[in-house]
């Protein structure tokens, strides 16, 4: 596909220069990525926009990139460093009150961008779901102490559930930083004084011990012993200096003219060489060159030893780029139609699960609290003894609250047919179901871009038949739905896996550790990757020039790399294949009928709060 085939990249050109305008940066580089956004230095990357160019994807792109201009425009990093404190609140509410200060410079500068960044605010208090907070204490102190100091600078109204968040702790803001608050337009254009500004909240809202040394004490003292050391300087040296002016009056006039000379002389001489030094280190780059230049980076993080031939040919897409939106929705009609005797058997399951998620959530009490909801079945006993305290309940938070699925699906040739039709609407059923009970879900795929090697072979082939090149083919790694997004806005894009042509090779390994690498910036506390695959990894190209069991080996390697980390709880689910003996915790089907009960028992065995129940569920031994 050609640039000009795209009808998004003209406006990606023309947002990739505004930002560059509004920064005041003209050497920023601009990029787009499905991965989360960020700055480092005068490098952004923004939020990918596809070939539909939604509404919500330009909104969130030119917001974010408005974001950053602003920062990269009025934000020196030496300062913010210099005035940081160490606790992590306290970090928290320095760093989110620096970004509003920015963010409110650009809107004052240029009213447009306040809009702009609006949306992404709004799409985050979304994402959280701020809007349905009813509790302070569920809030972000830091969040609401952004949000009121964007508030105040700006004059502006915050989207809803922002504004939520903000009101539930402003009255205690307020009260507690009043005075700080009143100078807040005063330093705005200052960062400096912000700075301090911000520290001194910081202490007023209670959480002064986390500020570390104030760096301008420090300073001071620096000073006063500079000044201590020219005012009192070594008694012995002004004696010896003393009895140097002696010995020299003492000295004849011949003796002092030839020291003279010879001083003058030797003054002369260390200029000079000086002076060779000062031409020979500018002839020097800055810096000690390397000798040899740093070694490219690994191919993988499980294993140095696995290689890649090229990676110039790989592609992570979103399904929505590759096809249509009229395709889609033909697609995803074809697999409600194929699937429809399996549809309701899968719903129960997912209901079945939503039930025993829900069952948790309800006996999720504490009791015997000193505050909270007035529990009635302890009120016999206040009325059996007038002197016993009343007794409250509070309810607890949920384990899966704070938690992101994601489905890895394998989309290779021989999931061609019934596998892959019933393994997408079961990712669909579950996604939807997962959404109900607040758990995050993305949907992935990986294939490859071709049979039998793609381009990469092709250069491979022409560069002399390199031995043991590595893995030798073009990757595909499908996003069909995004943690983020909810489940009505992906549902098309779930068809795509009935698109002709689109499942080829699977080389798992790479995938899977794509996913985890996806997982791992993710904020949610639990984080949980079911693999779905029927198949060990196999690439004809890549297997036919390396050892036979060159991918199996990496995926074992990844495997083991991801559950040693254990930042991300890995599971998979074998389709006529043993699974097994890769992973510590799977399940082998032998129909793919199994395949929605095999999903839903999994993962319901994640979020039981019975570890027996859990070791049965999983068909793992364990001691009791």
């Amino acid at each position: 596909m050609t640039q000009n085939d795209n009808p998004s990249e003209p406006f990606k050109k023309a947002l990739a220069d505004a930002t560059r305008v509004l920064a005041d940066d003209p050497e920023m580089t601009v990029s787009y990525s499905v991965d989360p956004p960020g700055m480092v230095n005068d490098q952004v990357r923004l939020p990918q926009v596809s070939r539909r160019m939604t509404t919500v994807e330009v909104l969130l792109a030119r917001g974010t990139a408005d974001s950053y201009a602003m920062r990269r425009r009025f934000h020196d990093d030496a300062t913010h460093a210099r005035y940081a404190p160490q606790g992590p609140m306290a970090r928290d509410i320095y760093d989110v009150m620096e970004t509003a200060r920015c963010e409110a410079m650009g809107a004052r500068a240029m009213p447009g961008t306040a809009k702009n960044i609006d949306a992404v605010i709004a799409q985050e208090a979304d994402r959280k779901g701020y809007a349905d907070i009813k509790e302070a204490s569920a809030a972000p102190l830091a969040t609401a102490a952004g949000y009121l100091v964007r508030h105040l600078a700006t004059g502006r109204d915050l989207p809803e559930g922002a504004a939520n968040v903000m009101n539930l702790w402003r009255e205690h803001i307020e009260r507690e930083a009043s005075p700080s608050l009143s100078r807040l337009d005063d330093t705005l254009d200052d960062q400096t004084a912000f700075a301090k500004l911000a520290r001194r909240m910081i202490e007023d809202l209670g959480y002064g011990d986390q500020l570390g040394d104030d760096p301008d004490d420090l300073e001071d003292e620096q000073d006063e012993s500079a000044e201590t050391d020219e005012q009192d300087p070594d008694p012995q040296t002004d004696q010896s200096d003393d009895q140097d002016s002696e010995e020299e009056s003492d000295a004849s006039p011949e003796d002092s003219q030839a020291d003279s000379q010879d001083s003058s002389e030797a003054q002369v001489t260390m200029d000079q060489m000086s002076d060779a030094e000062t031409v020979e280190e500018s002839d020097l780059p800055d810096g000690e060159a390397p000798l040899d230049p740093p070694p490219p980076p690994a191919a993988s993080e499980a294993d140095p030893n696995y290689t890649v031939f090229s990676n110039n040919y790989d592609e992570e897409i979103r399904a929505e780029e590759l096809a249509e939106p009229a395709e889609l929705e033909r697609l995803r009609a074809y697999l409600d139609q194929q699937l429809e005797p399996l549809k309701g058997a899968v719903s129960r399951l997912a209901n079945k699960l939503q039930r025993r998620l829900q069952a948790q959530q309800n006996r999720s009490w504490e009791f015997d609290r000193e505050e909270g909801i007035l529990d009635a079945g302890r009120l016999a006993r206040v009325v059996a003894n007038p002197t016993t305290p009343l007794s409250f309940k509070v309810e607890k938070d949920m384990e899966f609250r704070d938690t992101v699925v994601t489905l890895l699906l394998d989309n290779s040739g021989s999931m061609r047919g019934r596998p892959i039709s019933i393994a997408a609407i079961c990712a669909d059923v579950l996604a939807r179901t997962l959404e109900r009970c607040d758990v995050k879900v993305e949907i992935l795929g990986f294939t490859t871009r071709a049979w039998k090697g793609g381009q990469s072979r092709e250069d491979w082939l022409a560069a002399g038949r390199k031995q043991q090149p590595g893995r030798l083919n073009d990757l595909r790694h499908i996003i069909y739905k995004s943690a983020d997004a909810p489940w009505r806005r992906a549902k098309p894009n779930l068809g795509l896996m009935m698109k002709e042509g689109l499942l080829k090779e699977n080389i798992d390994g790479e995938a899977l550790e794509w996913a985890h690498r996806r997982m791992i910036h993710r904020a949610e506390a639990r984080k949980i990757l079911m693999v779905i695959s029927d198949g060990a990894p196999v690439d004809d190209s890549t297997l036919s020039v390396n050892p036979a069991n060159y991918l199996e080996k990496h995926l074992r390697d990844v495997i083991a790399m991801v559950e040693k980390r254990r930042v991300v709880e890995l599971i998979a689910i074998g389709i006529g294949h043993d699974v097994t003996r890769y992973y510590d915790r799977a399940v082998t089907i032998t129909d793919v009928e199994q395949l929605a009960g095999a999903m839903t028992e999994q993962l319901a065995s994640l979020f039981d709060s019975d570890p027996r129940a859990k070791a049965r569920m999983l068909g793992l031994r364990k001691a009791s």
